[in-house]
């Protein structure tokens, strides 16, 4: 399947130019969108479990709320919780789906596979741990192969462009999308892998659903503190990746290192996500490290210092995506200067902000004085901006506005603030 890279370029030039008007604003890059929306508990599949029976396979799926388009990026992202726990609900990925679902992605979150042979009785060894992450595997390719499936059958329920799936985990989650990108060619898969067992049969694709389509086509892969199996999988073809870890991880490791279950079971030697940037590197691929440095496990999702970590995470992730999806030259450096994590949360000043809704003009009384205002529809366009006169007040003039909401952004000199506001 590697070498199908140069036909998901292609695919991708067509893509962008169906999507290019599009990227002509903020949207993909920013939270042009005030609001999210889930439709929960959607079946994409089905397969036997460790424990001999059927599991069905579900996902929620995150839109902005308002949207009008129809062929958006799509995000497929898998949770941690180290193949034993953790759902498409955990805080791990449900404030990722919510905030990329409002840059303007349609964002899934789907539950797999959970469990590992052996661990109950103390026989967990390296062997069910790699079955274990082969039925996630199926599982993911699933959940997009359900996506194509609807595109082609079901009208397109989700409004996606099935040429900008992109695929992305947290910790265990991650694990499995980094091995759905890499582990692509049936001679990778282990040889002690017994195919005959119920729930591993059907290769690299699996039999957890959706039959008669393909999951290879990934435009990139978001790795949060994951690894691979083995880094050599990575070839010049491959698929671009980014990744984030702490170099102080002791659950998954940063670099190549033997992965522990529950800090007792020694269960492989794998290949972090420096490992995995280092090879990335090393065949030409596009990819890009960000290191939390002197920090532990998937930081984002802890409660010390959580935002800091999750606006970094989106800030790069956001420039990643984006610049994939809108043929953009991708620059993986944070530099702190952009809040992603909501935009109630960039209100650093306030203005009286009236009428609202409004018929004609807005007046801005801000209380400081005016730098820039900018508005920009739930496109993500900006279709207003104007520069401050040394004065604490400004009017937004109609002029050919068509009716619906904005987001305007005042900026003054000493903060910025984000209203919602709406012509009718």
């Amino acid at each position: 399947m590697k070498k199908i890279f140069t036909l998901i370029a292609v695919a991708m030039f067509f893509g962008t130019i169906n999507i290019n008007a599009q990227c002509s604003g903020d949207r993909y890059k920013m939270q042009v969108f005030w609001e999210s929306e889930v439709t929960s508990d959607i079946q994409y599949g089905s397969n036997i479990n460790t424990q001999g029976n059927n599991e069905n396979l579900t996902l929620d799926v995150y839109e902005p709320t308002g949207d009008s388009l129809a062929n958006r990026p799509l995000l497929i992202l898998a949770h941690g919780g180290s193949f034993i726990g953790g759902s498409k609900t955990g805080a791990d990925v449900v404030s990722l789906a919510t905030d990329f679902a409002k840059m303007g992605y349609v964002v899934a979150s789907i539950n797999y596979r959970l469990g590992f042979e052996g661990l109950s009785s103390g026989t967990l060894d390296s062997i069910t741990a790699t079955e274990t992450v082969v039925r996630s595997v199926h599982d993911f390719r699933a959940a997009i192969r359900f996506f194509k499936k609807n595109f082609s059958e079901n009208g397109n329920t989700y409004g996606i462009d099935t040429s900008l799936i992109f695929g992305g985990g947290v910790s265990a989650g991650a694990i499995t999308a980094v091995h759905v990108a890499y582990l692509d060619e049936l001679s990778e898969l282990p040889t002690y892998i017994d195919t005959t067992k119920a729930g591993l049969g059907g290769g690299i694709e699996g039999n957890s659903g959706n039959p008669n389509y393909v999951s290879s086509g990934l435009v990139g892969i978001i790795n949060i503190a994951g690894a691979l199996r083995d880094t050599s999988w990575i070839t010049p073809t491959s698929i671009p990746v980014l990744s984030f870890h702490g170099d102080q991880d002791g659950t998954v490791p940063y670099g190549s290192d033997i992965i522990y279950l529950q800090g007792f079971f020694a269960i492989m030697m794998v290949d972090g996500s420096q490992s995995i940037h280092l090879r990335a590197e090393n065949v030409g691929i596009t990819n890009c490290l960000h290191t939390h440095e002197g920090a532990d496990h998937i930081p984002h999702s802890l409660d010390n210092q959580a935002a800091e970590y999750t606006d970094t995470t989106l800030t790069i992730s956001s420039n990643f995506m984006s610049a994939l999806v809108c043929n953009e030259t991708f620059n993986c450096i944070y530099d702190g200067t952009t809040v992603y994590v909501g935009l109630s949360e960039k209100n650093t000043t306030d203005a009286n902000v009236y009428p609202i809704p409004s018929q004609g003009n807005i007046n801005i009384e801000a209380g400081n004085i005016i730098e820039e205002i900018q508005l920009t529809n739930l496109l993500g366009e900006r279709v207003l901006v104007k520069q401050g006169t040394n004065s604490d007040n400004m009017q937004i003039t109609r002029n050919n506005l068509p009716n619906g909401v904005y987001i305007l952004s005042i900026k003054t000199d000493i903060g910025t603030t984000i209203k919602k506001i709406s012509f009718e």
